[in-house]
């Protein structure tokens, strides 16, 4: 029995009909899981710190409520209303991202969060989002328009960003908005030149970052070498996973958790190698993935521009994400410092990824006859 009838005209009984229920279903999935794993991780760090052993899971499943009807909220929109949204999501956030160097509190020698009453907001994990989707708009309505300067303003936005996020710093940030953006660029049929130049002055880029910033070049050296400095945290996920083995020890039965400073967090995976093994951990890589090509499949039908970039770029960010948070904990690239989508603990992060497969949602839904609503 399905939640609307198919003669139900109301805003939900479309939404029901037209959204893509199957992405739908798999972000509940890795919800649920994310509640499994936070629920494992979190007592051992809450009670390190002084807090109540519930502390954690209590506040994940209290943001995971507004997380949910932003999501749902945002993916009832036109791909027009998208658009409007992104823009005024962009430029609130990016005032608040550049109000971070004034009024951010510091947090292990960086400056990212901005408090406000009961939570902590992030700017920069809003900003990804918004910026995808503007950036989309820009380079479709410049594809169209000879007089409208699309890609030079999206130049423009882009460096703006960097700037911002550098000043943080926040060097995985400026990675995922990076790799997203250029992935857009190069799908909006910009010329090959720019692109060549784009990729030189990214590689530039991640040297001077090296040779400037002494966190990432500590990370990177500490990932080329182990005994360059400390692995703590790398060196018991790792024991985590190898404890686990192919099926686990069980749901709450781990040990390794017990050590991780971060272990609710950004090695949450870590807590899912050990507890849940092997396999459950490539379902779970299984499950990102099928979002992220469920997405790119439903796209690949649509003859409007600025929809297959916002996607496209909004997709890339979250299968980035996971792989990034995962590959951190396997020790397959340096630390970043990112949440698992839907699954580490979160405020603000949680709201920005309820924010952005919002739109995912209301961009892949089917459209029947009346324009593109952009």
């Amino acid at each position: 029995m399905t939640a609307f009838a198919r003669t139900d005209h109301s805003i939900f009984g479309k939404w029901w009909w037209t959204v893509d229920r199957w992405t739908l279903a798999v972000v509940a999935v890795l919800m649920g899981l994310g509640i499994v794993l936070v629920q494992a991780a979190s007592p051992a760090v809450a009670e390190r710190i002084g807090l109540d052993n519930f502390h954690f899971v209590q506040r994940h499943i209290l943001m995971l409520v507004p997380a949910c009807m932003l999501m749902v909220g945002v993916s009832l929109l036109s791909p027009r209303g998208i658009r409007r949204t992104a823009v005024i999501a962009f430029i609130f956030f990016t005032i608040l991202l550049a109000l971070t160097m004034v009024i951010g509190f510091e947090i292990k020698g960086a400056r990212r969060w901005i408090h406000v009453p009961g939570l902590s907001i992030q700017p920069s994990e809003f900003v990804k989002p918004a910026f995808a989707v503007v950036a989309a708009w820009l380079f479709a309505h410049g594809k169209t328009s000879d007089r409208f300067p699309g890609a030079i303003i999206s130049i423009m936005l882009y460096l703006m960003i960097v700037g911002l996020l550098m000043m943080q710093p926040d060097l995985g940030m400026t990675f995922v908005v990076s790799v997203v953006w250029f992935c857009q660029f190069f799908l909006a049929g910009l010329p090959i030149v720019l692109v060549a130049i784009l990729g030189v002055l990214g590689i530039t880029g991640l040297v001077g970052a090296y040779m400037l910033f002494p966190h990432v070049s500590s990370r990177i050296d500490r990932f080329l070498d182990p005994a360059a400095g400390d692995n703590y945290q790398v060196t018991r996920s790792l024991e985590a996973f190898q404890n686990g083995g192919a099926f686990g020890t069980g749901p709450g039965q781990g040990s390794i958790k017990m050590m991780l400073p971060d272990a609710h967090a950004d090695f949450i995976f870590a807590v899912a190698g050990e507890e849940l093994g092997l396999f459950w951990c490539l379902v779970l890589i299984t499950l990102f993935a099928f979002i992220v090509i469920r997405g790119f499949l439903r796209v690949m039908r649509d003859d409007n521009l600025f929809v297959v970039l916002a996607v496209t770029g909004l997709l890339t960010q979250f299968g980035l994400q996971a792989w990034i948070n995962m590959a951190s904990s396997l020790h397959m690239m340096p630390t970043k410092g990112m949440t698992l989508p839907f699954i580490s603990y979160g405020g603000s992060s949680l709201l920005a990824l309820g924010f952005g497969m919002g739109m995912v949602l209301a961009l892949t839904r089917k459209r029947f006859g009346g324009g593109d609503g952009t």
